[in-house]
C-alpha cells in the first residue's frame, strides 16, 4: 500500500480540503545510463515519513495547508505520447481544481504532460529548469521522447525556458542556447555567489511552472540519479534561490525527477523528500508578513 506524503492520515489529506496534491510517476522508459526512476516516487514518499513537520527556516507546519497524495500515475500505455497525453489529462484537472501539484518522478521525459496543462490553464508560462543537462536534444537514442530532449519539446509549446545548474551539453544544444539566446544560469557561475539570482528570477514571467532534476545537486549529496555531473548545486544556496522564485512569481505547479534510488543509501530519497516539503511551504508561506 502507498504511503501518504509525510505520513498524514488520510483524514488530515483529503484532495478536497488540501491546497497541494503529489502525484507519483513511476516512468521509466528512455533512461541513458543509470536506471531505477521507476522507484524514485516511492522511495521518496518513503522517505517523507521522517521529514519532521515544523520547517525551520519558515517556522511553521506547511502540511497544515493540505497536502493529498495522490495513486501513482498508470504509465504502462502503448507509447509515450498517449502517455503524455493522459498525465496533460491528469496536471489539467489538478490546475482546474486549484491545487498545486508536485509531480514525482520517474525520469525527466514526464514534464511534457504537466507543462502542456499549465501553459493551457495559466498566460504567461515560464519553465524553469534546475538541471545538470540542457535536455534541448532533437532526438536522443532514436526517440524525440526521451528525457535529453524534454526542454525543446516544452520550448516547442512556446514555453520559455529559464535554466539554473547545467553543467553538460552536446554541441547541438550549444549551438541552440547561443542562437536563441536561451536564458542558462550556468553551474561555474552559480557557484560563486548568489548575484545571479536576481538576473535569472527577472527572466522568469509572472506564472512559473518548476521542473526540479535532482541532478542538479552534486554527486556528494545525491548520488542516486542516472547521470551524474560533478560541480552541482548544494542545498542551502537551493533553497535561497527558490525561496527568491516562490516570493516573487507564483509558482503554479512543480515536478522533482530522476530520483534512482540505490539500496540502503536514504539520505539522497530524503533530500527529495524534504526538497518537496520545503517547495510546498514556499509556495504557501505569507511572504511579507
Amino acid at each position: 500500500m502507498q504511503p501518504n506524503f509525510l505520513g498524514l492520515k488520510d483524514a488530515e489529506c483529503g484532495y478536497d480540503d488540501s491546497a497541494a496534491v503529489i502525484v507519483p510517476v513511476p516512468y521509466e522508459r528512455t533512461v541513458s545510463w543509470g536506471e531505477g526512476t521507476a522507484n524514485g516516487p516511492a522511495a521518496i514518499l518513503t522517505a517523507s515519513d521522517y521529514v519532521e513537520l515544523h520547517d525551520e527556516i519558515l517556522n511553521e507546519e506547511p502540511w497544515r495547508v493540505g497536502i493529498h497524495t495522490a495513486p501513482p500515475v498508470a504509465v504502462d500505455q502503448p507509447g509515450p505520447e498517449q502517455f503524455l497525453a493522459d498525465l496533460e489529462s491528469t496536471a489539467g484537472q489538478l490546475f482546474a481544481d486549484g491545487k498545486f501539484p508536485v509531480f514525482l518522478g520517474g525520469e525527466h521525459g514526464l514534464t511534457t504532460g504537466p507543462v502542456r496543462a499549465a501553459h493551457a490553464a495559466f498566460d504567461d508560462l515560464t519553465v524553469l529548469q534546475l538541471d545538470a543537462h540542457a535536455d534541448l536534444r532533437d532526438t536522443y537514442h532514436g526517440t524525440p521522447w526521451s528525457h535529453a530532449c524534454v526542454m525543446r519539446r516544452v520550448m516547442e509549446l512556446g514555453v520559455p525556458v529559464v535554466s539554473v545548474g547545467v553543467r553538460a551539453v552536446s554541441p547541438e544544444e550549444a549551438e541552440l542556447i547561443h542562437v536563441n539566446d536561451i536564458p542558462v544560469f550556468w553551474s561555474h557561475r552559480i557557484a560563486h555567489g548568489d548575484e545571479w539570482m536576481k538576473t535569472a528570477i527577472k527572466a522568469l514571467s509572472d506564472n512559473v511552472y518548476v521542473t526540479f532534476d535532482v541532478d542538479f545537486f552534486d554527486p556528494a549529496i545525491m548520488p542516486s540519479t542516472g547521470t551524474p555531473e560533478p560541480g552541482g548545486g548544494d542545498w542551502h544556496g537551493a533553497m535561497r534561490f527558490l525561496a527568491k522564485v516562490f516570493a516573487h512569481r507564483r509558482v503554479v505547479g512543480m515536478d522533482v525527477v530522476e530520483l534512482a534510488p540505490i539500496e540502503r543509501l536514504h539520505a539522497p530519497d530524503f533530500v527529495a523528500a524534504r526538497l518537496v516539503y520545503r517547495a510546498i511551504g514556499y509556495r504557501f508561506h505569507e511572504w511579507g508578513a
